[in-house]
Formats: C-alpha cells, structure tokens, sequence
C-alpha cells in the first residue's frame, strides 16, 4: 500500500458519521499480493456471502456481529463464471464463488477468531500454506494499549519441501501441503497416541513451518506462541501478502489517531494536517 492509500485510508475512515453497532468488529481486508486473491469467509453471511474478488491493492470492509466466530482465508488462481460457479488452484470451497458455511480445500493460510469479552485470534498453518496472512488487532478507543499482531509476512511458498509442494501451471509452486496432510500418520496429525500436548512435539517439517513464521499455528499443539488475545474489543484489518507484521494499522477514535503497535495516538491536529494532504493529493488527481 503506497503512502497516498494509507492517508486516503486514515482520512475516510474518520470522517464516517455512523458509530458502529456496540461489540459489532469491523473486519478490513486487504490483498497487498501482486495479483487477484479471492477471499473467503466461513460463516459469511455478514461478509457478502463470504466470497468475492479481491484485485491487487483493493481493501474492503464488513462488519462481523456480536460474537461471531469464523474463519477467513485467501483462495488463488480461481476462474468463476457470471453465476458465481468455478475453480480454484488452491483454498477453494468446492465449486461457488461465496463459501458461507462451506470449509476451503487444504492447503490454505487460515486466519481464526473468536470475538467476545477477550477475543482469541490466529493464524494456522496446520492445514499448510497458501499465501502470507498477517491479522492487526486495530484501535477503537483512544485508550488503546495495544494487542499483538498473529500471522506470517514470511513466503513458505519459497523455501517448501519438495515433498510438501504444490505445483501449478508452467511448474510454479502454489502452495505447501501439512505434513499431516501428505503423510497421514499419527504423529504427524497429532492423533491416537499422539493426541495430546505432550506426546505430539514439533516435526522437521513443524520445525520448517515455525521458522517461516513464528507467530503462526505451526502443528495442532502449538499454543503458547500461536494463539493470541485482546481483550479490548478491537476491529481487525487482514492482510494478504503484508512485506512487514510490525506495520502499524491506524483508526480516527475520540478526536484521536490511534495505531496498533505501541499504543500511540497523535491529537486531531495531525489528523487535520493528513486531511489537507489528503486535499492536496486529490487536487492533484
């Protein structure tokens, strides 16, 4: 996202006249990728049916209800037709275009919530990988403090083993499996005897998963470092393809400018000067 789309996007975001619904979360998607991502969401009945195209260095924005747990993730290399039927090379729900209830074809990059008083939040990479999807916890009161950041800016894509590797057209690798998923045993899919935090340790293939990235799912017993909480009712902006998890993501709350991260927020006469830019850039437009 270029400097200009981060003003213009501070800028319409607080002059919206309307309060959101009291514990209703805004969700904002944005596809930083270099070509079209195909977002789904299960269930997706307050996300446009929970399928629909995302052109690269687009962004959209839904509002999820109270308490709404769900899932979101990014589909590839999909042809759909005026009617909404089609194919995906990797994450699709079968044959539609909107998932709904419906659950994406491994491998895929899932980003997981749960919204209530504290929310739980990650990103899992048990059923493989996809594409980079970093969740930003984002501001809705200027007494933020601040949540930490879930997901993985790093391409698994690159470094796969090949036995793990999806390859598309012309060779490319698309996607990379589980090792659950290729293997099928016990170990790998922490069940049977293995079907606990105990018995079920990290593999060379988990091991590969969590270097890429360290603040995803990497196995189904990576808890401590994998799964995040906020309990200060927070929207949510998710990123495909984000070259940087440490990014601040920045709303207009209480006459302030707040930004995850640090907890920082900039009084409104910085606000009115991002407004004046904001002028500016349009006059030139």
């Amino acid at each position: 996202m270029s400097e200009d789309q981060f003003i213009y996007q501070i800028a319409s975001r607080c002059c919206r006249a309307t309060r959101r619904a009291e514990s209703a979360r805004e969700f904002t998607l944005i596809n930083q990728c270099k070509t079209e991502v195909w977002p789904a969401v299960t269930p997706g009945e307050s996300f446009g049916g929970g399928g629909y195209a995302l052109r690269a260095g687009e962004s959209v924005v839904f509002t999820a209800p109270v308490g709404w747990s769900g899932r979101v993730w990014g589909r590839t290399g999909c042809t759909f037709d005026s009617a909404g039927n089609g194919t995906c090379e990797t994450g699709g729900c079968g044959t539609s275009l909107q998932c709904e209830s419906a659950s994406g074809a491994a491998p895929a990059t899932l980003a997981e919530f749960t919204l209530a008083a504290t929310d739980y939040y990650d990103v899992s990479l048990v059923d493989g990988f996809n594409l980079p999807v970093v969740v930003t916890p984002t501001p809705t009161s200027a007494n933020w403090t601040g949540c930490a950041p879930a997901g993985c800016d790093g391409d698994l894509r690159r470094g796969c083993p090949s036995e793990l590797a999806v390859k598309g057209d012309g060779g490319k690798v698309v996607a990379c499996r589980s090792a659950c998923d290729v293997f099928g045993t016990d170990q790998y899919c922490c069940r049977g005897q293995y079907a606990n935090p105990v018995a079920c340790q990290p593999t060379f293939y988990s091991k590969k998963f969590k270097a890429a990235c360290p603040a995803a799912y990497s196995y189904a017993y990576d808890d401590p470092s994998s799964i995040f909480t906020c309990a200060q009712s927070p929207d949510y902006t998710i990123t495909f393809c984000s070259s940087n998890m440490k990014q601040s993501v920045c709303s207009y709350r209480d006459s302030r400018l707040v930004c995850s991260g640090s907890g920082r927020s900039t009084s409104s006469g910085l606000m009115l000067l991002l407004l004046l830019l904001v002028y500016s850039l349009g006059s030139r437009i």
